[in-house]
This record gives C-alpha cells, sequence and structure tokens, in this order.
C-alpha cells in the first residue's frame, strides 16, 4: 500500500468516465506511487469531490489524501445512513464537522466515530496538484488496469 496515497494500486480510478476527468479536471498526483486523484473545485458547489459521498469506506479512502492536502489535517470516513436505510461514507475533517454536517440534515445520523482515519498529517515532497497532458493522460490509462 502506497504511503502517501493509500491505495493498493498505483492507477486505480473510480470513474466510469475516466479519461475525461484525467483530461479535463486537476489531479493530486502522489508524489510517492504517481497516482492521479480528482481534486477539482466545483466553481458552483465549492466542493471538492472528496466532499461528496462514496459506496464505501473503500471508495472513500482513494480519495481520503485529496481531503487532508486540501485541509492540512489528517481528516476522517464516516459511515452515515439516512431515513430511507441508506448507508453511504463521506469524508469531514474531523468529529464537529461530522456534526454539524447531521445538524443541517436531519434525515441522516452517524453510526460510528471514523470508520478510518490517517493518525498525523504529512507533507510529501514530490507531490503535484496540476492537469495532466493528453500524453501523460493516455499514458496513464494505458496503464491503468484497476477499477474499484
Amino acid at each position: 500500500m502506497c504511503e502517501e496515497c493509500g491505495s493498493d494500486h498505483k492507477r486505480i480510478t473510480l470513474l466510469h468516465n475516466a479519461r475525461a476527468c484525467l483530461k479535463n479536471h486537476t489531479q493530486y498526483i502522489c508524489g510517492t506511487c504517481g497516482r492521479c486523484i480528482c481534486i477539482k473545485r466545483d466553481a458552483h458547489t465549492k466542493l471538492q469531490r472528496w466532499n461528496f459521498p462514496f459506496r464505501s469506506p473503500k471508495e472513500a479512502k482513494l480519495y481520503l489524501r485529496t481531503a487532508d492536502y486540501a485541509l492540512k489535517q489528517a481528516c476522517g470516513i464516516y459511515e452515515i445512513e439516512n431515513t430511507k436505510g441508506c448507508r453511504f461514507y463521506k469524508i469531514f475533517a474531523n468529529e464537529t464537522a461530522c456534526r454539524q454536517y447531521l445538524n443541517k440534515h436531519k434525515d441522516r445520523h452517524r453510526y460510528h466515530t471514523a470508520v478510518y482515519t490517517n493518525r498525523e498529517y504529512k507533507e510529501y515532497p514530490h507531490t503535484e496538484i496540476r492537469k495532466l497532458s493528453d500524453e501523460e493522460t493516455e499514458e496513464y490509462l494505458i496503464n491503468s488496469s484497476d477499477r474499484v
């Protein structure tokens, strides 16, 4: 497993349209293994990909490093359930941020403390935040065999 981004696979992606994301969105490029993680901030919602719900802790963990990096602290993954019984996982900076979210969304509740968190925030010297060139995108996809 990569110490920096937490992935067992250096070319894993969640996206159905990975090419468009890699080509058009800003990427967090892991300085340790080279894995690209979408870190684009949506101009309309002001949210980054890590702000959205995930189907599993495994999926959320693939974006946890971008939250840590953006907030400059060790964040956590929390299991949330809505009143319809649908479970999902969200990344929050800490317990307080999770509680604030739940206070705004009365139809949701949390099961436990964070199901996963990095122990501490750490900077990595070779990390890059940038868009990939067309050539880099194609090379990344050719070497991408893993999907969640």
